[in-house]
C-alpha cells in the first residue's frame, strides 16, 4: 500500500489526474460492491468516512447496528471520522489526484458546494448515482454489518431519490452515470466500468487544470 508521500508524489502523471466522482445511494444501495466494481485500478483515491468511523465503532467497542441508546458515545467519532477524512481529501486535492467522493446524496447542497470548489480548483466533476427500489434497499440495509433502523434507512431513500432530477440537471447528461442495482449483472457492472475508465482516461477539460499541467510539464522539461 502506498504512503501519503508516495501519493503525493504522482503529480501530473497520475492517470486519474483532476478528476472527481461524487457517488450517491442510500443505505442498502450497495454503492461499496458497485465502486469496487467500476473504479478499481484507475488510481483514484477514494474519500468515504465510514469507513473509518466504523474503525472507531469497533475500537470503542460500540455496535455497528446504530441503537439510540449509543448515540452519545457514538456522534464524537463520527465527527472525528469526518475531519480526519476530510484532511486526507484536502491532501488529495492539494495534489490534484483524482477522487471518488462516496456520500448519500441527501444534502444536494453539499454537493453542489463541493463540485462548485473543485471546478474552480481545475476538476472535471461527475456523478455515479446507484438506484434500487425501497424494498430492495430495506432488505440490504437489514442485513448490512452496519445498518441503520428501517425508518431512516427509509427516509433517507426517499430524500436521495427526491435528489435525482437534481444532480442530473447540476452534473449533465453526460456527466452522471445512474447504475440500476436492484440486481445488476455483470454486463452492467462492465459497461459502467467501461464508461468510468473512459472518462478517467480522457483529457481533461477544465481550463484551470490544462493550464496548470501545462506549467508543470514546463517546469519538468526546463528541469533536465
Amino acid at each position: 500500500m502506498k504512503t501519503f508521500k508516495a501519493l503525493i508524489q504522482e503529480g501530473v502523471y497520475d492517470p486519474g489526474i483532476f478528476k472527481a466522482f461524487f457517488l450517491a445511494g442510500g443505505p442498502g444501495s450497495g454503492k461499496s460492491y458497485v465502486t469496487n466494481r467500476t473504479t478499481g485500478g484507475m488510481g483514484l483515491k477514494l474519500v468515504n468516512s465510514d469507513i473509518r468511523f466504523e474503525k472507531y465503532l469497533t475500537k470503542a467497542g460500540l455496535s455497528l447496528k446504530m441503537p439510540d441508546k449509543e448515540a452519545d458515545a457514538r456522534d464524537p467519532l463520527r465527527q472525528r471520522a469526518k475531519q480526519v477524512t476530510g484532511d486526507q481529501m484536502d491532501l488529495y486535492i492539494r495534489n490534484r489526484l483524482g477522487l471518488v467522493i462516496d456520500a448519500t446524496g441527501r444534502d444536494y447542497n453539499i454537493i453542489n458546494k463541493q463540485r462548485s470548489m473543485l471546478r474552480m480548483l481545475g476538476y472535471d466533476t461527475y456523478m455515479m448515482f446507484v438506484n434500487t427500489s425501497l424494498e430492495v434497499a430495506l432488505a440490504r440495509n437489514k442485513v448490512r454489518t452496519r445498518s441503520v433502523p428501517p425508518e431512516i434507512a427509509k427516509k433517507s431513500w426517499s430524500v436521495v431519490q427526491s435528489n435525482i432530477g437534481r444532480f442530473q440537471n447540476l452534473f449533465g447528461g453526460q456527466n452522471m452515470i445512474v447504475v440500476d442495482n436492484n440486481n445488476a449483472s455483470e454486463d452492467t457492472l462492465n459497461k459502467v466500468y467501461t464508461r468510468i475508465r473512459g472518462l478517467v482516461n480522457k483529457p481533461v477539460q477544465n481550463f484551470v487544470a490544462k493550464r496548470w499541467i501545462e506549467n508543470e510539464l514546463s517546469k519538468k522539461k526546463n528541469a533536465r
